[in-house]
């Protein structure tokens, strides 16, 4: 595996920071040696992130890293989602200083890195590669819409949530590998930057997409899982959300691509606002209820399990949470982090592999 430090400045553990977040808890791609946020230098990413140890040290900057790491990472990877897909200004000094200092960077924001001539001129005197993986193929090799999902016989499963930056991501992962454990073939699509970044082996990143491609790519992505891995089950990472005004093509677009047989909602209960410009907008966060209304126009789904992202709630609280859900809509919920995957992995089984369901 390649190694990578992962540059996060004043955003780990926060909500704009769910790329680094996701490279610390999973990468297939990338042995990460260290996360780059001066406000938390000098922890252990697993233990600032969840309170497990991770050995994965917090530097004060790219100077400071180099100095006590070993040896030098092959890779400056950006790992935040910004609003817009921007490079933050802040932390262009960091990238300048791997680049100078031989390391290679890659980004999956919006803006190219790559072509932003003090970075792309740093890169090529010392011959390094900017690599900006948040970029739609080549107009003549996009796939349009073929309607693929109808002739699978895979159960598809997309993880879809009531607001965005929610961890959808993470509990489709964690439910790829959990199937995967109880020997239920399954694989795992990614639909953004973080699951690409993280090595993906299926996946497009779809905000990306020019709209008369997009739903045609992600339907592609899907079949190239379909073909290759011929899983009995397909997980796909959810975007935004479908009442989320800002992401109109997020879930939508998943859920047009994929045809669900079932859907897996993620919520936060103690979120108040939308992640999306919280302090200026103040878009009230989704509910529940509302998500699933419009899961069963637009995915003709059920709704088999509810996952709970626990920011700004005690483990108490998620608990009379999950017990809440639970009789109110008849179906299992847990926190994937806390609680482990089980009762949601079980719900998979009972409805669509009976043969498989565990001697109770």
């Amino acid at each position: 595996m390649e190694t990578a430090l992962v540059l996060c400045e004043a955003a780990f553990n926060r909500t704009g920071g769910k790329t680094a977040a996701g490279l610390v808890r999973h990468s297939l791609r990338f042995k990460i040696v260290g996360i780059l946020d001066s406000t938390l230098a000098g922890k252990d990413a697993g233990e600032v992130l969840d309170g497990k140890h991770a050995g994965i040290p917090i530097f004060s900057s790219v100077t400071d890293a180099l100095r006590k790491l070993e040896k030098k990472p092959d890779y400056l990877v950006i790992g935040v989602a910004t609003i817009g897909g921007m490079l933050p200004k802040a932390f262009r000094p960091a990238v300048r200083e791997a680049l100078k200092n031989g390391v290679n960077v890659i980004s999956g924001l919006h803006e190219w890195l790559a072509l932003d001539p003090e970075f792309s001129e740093l890169a090529r005197k010392r011959k390094l590669t900017i690599t900006d993986i948040r970029k739609e193929p080549p107009l003549e090799k996009m796939h349009y819409y073929r309607n693929l999902a109808s002739k699978m016989d895979a159960v598809r499963i997309p993880v879809l949530g009531t607001d965005a930056a929610i961890g959808k991501r993470t509990t489709a992962v964690i439910l790829t590998k959990a199937l995967n454990e109880r020997r239920i073939k399954t694989s795992f699509v990614a639909t953004g930057q973080t699951g690409l970044l993280q090595g993906s082996k299926f996946g497009v990143p779809i905000d990306a997409i020019r709209g008369d491609y997009v739903v045609g790519e992600l339907e592609n992505a899907i079949q190239m899982a379909y073909e290759t891995e011929r899983p009995k089950v397909i997980m796909v990472e959810g975007q935004g959300a479908l009442s989320h005004p800002a992401y109109v093509t997020g879930s939508r677009t998943i859920v047009t691509a994929s045809q669900p047989n079932a859907v897996v909602l993620q919520h936060a209960p103690a979120r108040k606002w939308r992640t999306y410009h919280e302090t200026e907008l103040r878009l009230p966060n989704g509910t529940i209820e509302r998500e699933m209304e419009l899961i069963k126009v637009f995915a003709g789904a059920p709704v088999i399990g509810v996952t709970i992202n626990h920011s700004g709630m005690t483990r108490e609280q998620v608990a009379e949470k999950a017990k809440e859900y639970e009789q109110r809509y008849s179906i299992p919920a847990c926190d994937v982090l806390w609680d482990g995957p089980d009762k949601i992995v079980d719900a998979i089984i009972d409805r669509f592999f009976p043969e498989k369901r565990k001697r109770r």
